[in-house]
Order: structure tokens, then C-alpha cells, then sequence
């Protein structure tokens, strides 16, 4: 009896197992079909725009250095004693506003001693003329010698060159003393004056007693590689090159024109030198500042499309180009950027849509779909 119900258990047991197997056998059969069953691509979300013809400029881009046209030191021409100073430190001056005043009164005192001489010197002379004139009557009515008359006539020459001479050192003396005052030779801002009231100054001093510095128009020089010489010689004949400068931590540009290009390449960098001159008349660039330069050689026809739709890779530059909702790769090239949009030299044609966001989830072929561009992107 214990048997039996020992194997009927036995039995019940190895039952249960096969149910449980076979249910487990099922499930995972079913798993794998689903597993197996096909799902449809995804499409990937992106944002496009269109690349379009427009006309865009030819551009070079390099640092440049603020320098003044005119750059003077205005300094003594006599020795003195400085009287007067007569403009603020770092101001505006005009073309002939007086800057000092020097000690003249030495040179006023000589002035009155020589036109005293000037003075009678000319006596002199009109007194030998009037001699002259009465001995030549007198040798005539042979009442005098004519040596008499040739002495007479002598005198009147000496008189002569006696006044010549002390009016020729009258005029260097009122030379000297228009040196006391010393006015501004060009139109520009002045640096802090070096020297104030009571001090003596010399010619030989080497230090200059101010400095004045031309502010409008100024030059604007900097640099290309000369691959660029031949461009910017064309546009230069064509008066097409224009120049933009910024200033550091200024966002408005200074503008002006190419006018001059140095005679030589740097043979050691293969540099050009290029001046532009710019009217600065409200003096946003100051002279001696290191500013970023943007040459406009000339306005063209181009196909642009924007810069974030240009991708690199290991074979170049390409763009993925949307058409019916599918995402191909178009191989580009890119001659230029300007101001966020790329110049594409080769590869597209103007109209088509490209990716501008949403690379990183694309690839050739795939399909996508269009949202909305972001506020601010």
C-alpha cells in the first residue's frame, strides 16, 4: 500500500513538471516572435533651412594697429622760462592755438636797441645823401674836389649797409621772439603737458614739452598673406576695397578705404603690409590700439547656406540635404564663411533644404521629420 501511493506521487509530481515546462516553452516561443517581428524606422527630428543665391561680399579678415597721420612733439626752439601754459592735459586743440608762453622780455629790450640803430643809421644816410647831392653841384661849378664828392658818396653807402644790417638782425630778433610763443602746428589731441609755469626749458632738451596727436582721419595698418596681394590690388584700382575695424569691447565698427599697400612682401612671413585710412571723425579708434579688421574686396553672386548646416568628416565637408522626408548626404565645398552663413563653392545650387540641427541622430537615408526652429537659434 505505502508502495503504490509512493509511485502515485511520484507520478503527480513529474505531471506538474511537464505542464510547467510546456507552459514556459510556450511563453518563450512567443517572446521570440515578438522579438522577430519587424518595427518601422523611427524618423528623426531636425530642423532645416534653405540655401539660397544672394549677393555676398569677399572678405579678408586680420588684426590691425590704430596709427595717427601726423604725430608732432612740439618743442622749445630758445632757452626760457616757461610764462604760460595754455590748454587742459589731454585736450582738443586747433591749428594755431597758443600751447606756452616763454620769457621774451630779453629779446623785446634788444629789439628797441636795434631799431635805435636802424633809426640812426638811417639818419646817417639821409644825411650823406644830402651831402652827395650838394658836392656834386659844387664839382660841377669845380667849387669842391671831387674826392670831396667820392667821400661824400662813400658815407652815404656805409649808412646804407649799416641800416640794411640792423633791419635783416631786427627781423631775426622778431623771429626769435614769435619762439615765445608756441602754438599747436597740427589739429589733434594733446598729451599732458611735461613741463608748467617757472620752468626753463632749453633747445637741446630732449623730452618734448607736450605731444600732439592727429585723431581725424587716422590709419588703420595690418597684414595679409601674400596670396591675397593680387585680390586686394585688383579692388584697390577698382576702389571696391572698404575697411571695417572694431575696437575691443566696442560692437560699432569704424569704416574707411584701403589706400596703400607697401612696396615689398616680408620675405621671412610672407606677409603683406596694407594701410587703410579712416575718417574717425568721432574718434572711436584711438591711435596705438590693437583692432580687428574686415576687408570687403568686392560684392558677388554665391550660393550660402547657414554654417551649422556645413558637417566635417575624414572626406571633407557635407550637408544633409532633406527631400521627401528622407535625409541624404551631399558632399560640399565651402569657399567662405561670413557672419554665420557659409559660401558653398561646389555641391549645392540654391533651394534645397538642409539639416541645421539634429546631425548627431542621422545618417544617410534616414527619414525625418521638420519642427519648428527654437526661439533665439
Amino acid at each position: 500500500m505505502k508502495k503504490r501511493t509512493l509511485v502515485l506521487g511520484v507520478a503527480a509530481v513529474l505531471a506538474v513538471a511537464g505542464v510547467v515546462v510546456a507552459t514556459r516553452g510556450s511563453l518563450w516561443s512567443l517572446q521570440g516572435a515578438v522579438a522577430q517581428a519587424p518595427r518601422a524606422p523611427r524618423a528623426v527630428s531636425v530642423e532645416v533651412a534653405t540655401a539660397v543665391k544672394k549677393k555676398m561680399p569677399v572678405r579678408l579678415d586680420a588684426l590691425g594697429t590704430v596709427t595717427p597721420i601726423a604725430n608732432v612733439a612740439v618743442k622749445a626752439r630758445l632757452d626760457s622760462e616757461i610764462v604760460g601754459v595754455h590748454f587742459r592735459d589731454g585736450a582738443m586743440v586747433r591749428q594755431g592755438d597758443v600751447l606756452f608762453t616763454l620769457d621774451g622780455r630779453q629779446i623785446e629790450a634788444e629789439i628797441k636797441r636795434v631799431e635805435a640803430v636802424i633809426a640812426g643809421a638811417e639818419a646817417q644816410l639821409e644825411q650823406a645823401s644830402r651831402d652827395v647831392a650838394r658836392y656834386t653841384e659844387l664839382v660841377a661849378r669845380n667849387a669842391t674836389t671831387l674826392v670831396t664828392l667820392n667821400n661824400a658818396q662813400t658815407q652815404v653807402n656805409v649808412s646804407r649797409s649799416l641800416a640794411e644790417s640792423n633791419k635783416a638782425t631786427l627781423e631775426n630778433l622778431k623771429v626769435q621772439l614769435s619762439f615765445c610763443t608756441i602754438r599747436a602746428p597740427i589739429t589733434g589731441r594733446a598729451s599732458m603737458a611735461n613741463v608748467k609755469v617757472g620752468n626753463f626749458v632749453r633747445q637741446a632738451d630732449v623730452a618734448p614739452l607736450a605731444t600732439i596727436i592727429q585723431m581725424a582721419p587716422v590709419y588703420v595698418t595690418f597684414t595679409v598673406p601674400q596670396r591675397s596681394l593680387q585680390d586686394i590690388r585688383q579692388a584697390l584700382a577698382e576702389e571696391t576695397a572698404t575697411v571695417e575695424a572694431f575696437m575691443p569691447g566696442s560692437a560699432k565698427p569704424a569704416s574707411g578705404q584701403v589706400t596703400m599697400i607697401e612696396n615689398t612682401v616680408d620675405a621671412s612671413t610672407g606677409m603683406a603690409t596694407i594701410r587703410a585710412t579712416m575718417p574717425n571723425t568721432d574718434e572711436v579708434l584711438w591711435p596705438g590700439t590693437l583692432v580687428t579688421t574686415q576687408v570687403t574686396l568686392r560684392i558677388e553672386d554665391a550660393v550660402v547656406a547657414p554654417s551649422v548646416a556645413v558637417q566635417v568628416s575624414q572626406t571633407g565637408s557635407f550637408v544633409f540635404v532633406v527631400k521627401n522626408d528622407v535625409a541624404t548626404v551631399q558632399p560640399v565645398t565651402v569657399d567662405r564663411a561670413v557672419a554665420g552663413e557659409s559660401v558653398i563653392a561646389s555641391g549645392l545650387e540654391g533651394g534645397e533644404t538642409v539639416v541645421t540641427d539634429g546631425h548627431l541622430l542621422l545618417t544617410n537615408g534616414a527619414r525625418v521629420t521638420v519642427r519648428e526652429r527654437k526661439a533665439g537659434s
